[in-house]
């Protein structure tokens, strides 16, 4: 067991230690250079956490993180209104982006299908999606979701619910590698499955 010099000090690695893929090493590395910094530099990063946490607003379209009701992609009448890429989360969206391949909207899940985790349709952005084919607009829905167990068990799931409407379902390109998170994917190989994608019927043919 660590003793701290102060208690204070360990209120805040305790905090620290709670973010994914930190260790108390790494906490304390992380607070002791707080404490080097100046006060206004560490009023700047807790403020900037503060107002992230609570005023930070999920967009009324697709899900994604935004500053205001209606994130910029949904805004942008640029992009392709009729195409719609299924996405796991945020991060999924900003590599997609990053690859310059995809002009169309997007739908955030808010993650995946895991019994085991306890995460069913209900606690997913499943029903958002359903009322949006159900609008008329959409010809295609994009599934990219990561190539895992519980990826393909999602797009299957959606695959079905979305069967009754008048539109194209098509999956990203296994140019991704199976077992692959979506975000890790580098861009030209995640372009390209973007641009080589296949209908989903083809997929369970295989």
């Amino acid at each position: 067991m660590q003793n701290y010099p102060s208690k204070l000090l360990e209120a805040a690695v305790n905090e620290f230690s709670r973010l994914p893929g930190v260790g108390r090493k790494t906490a304390l590395r992380l607070v002791l250079h707080l404490l080097r910094q100046q006060p206004t530099d560490v009023d700047r990063f807790s403020n900037a956490l503060i107002r992230l946490r609570n005023e930070v607003k999920f967009c009324e379209v697709c899900f994604n993180i935004t500053d205001i009701a209606i994130c910029a992609i949904c805004n942008d009448k640029k992009r392709d209104r009729g195409l719609v890429m299924v996405v796991e989360d945020v991060r999924d969206v900003m590599a997609v982006e990053n690859t310059s391949q995809y002009n169309g909207l997007y739908h955030i899940l808010g993650g995946i299908l895991n019994p085991m985790d306890g995460i069913g349709p209900e606690q997913l952005n499943i029903q958002g999606l359903v009322s949006r084919i159900e609008a008329g607009a959409v010809r295609e829905v994009i599934m990219a979701l990561s190539t895992t167990m519980e990826g393909d068990t999602t797009v299957f799931y959606l695959f079905r619910k979305l069967k009754p409407f008048d539109i194209v379902v098509t999956t990203i390109a296994r140019g991704v590698a199976i077992g692959g998170e979506l975000e890790y994917a580098d861009e030209v190989t995640l372009g390209r499955s973007i641009l080589n994608r296949t209908p989903y019927d083809n997929a369970l043919a295989r």
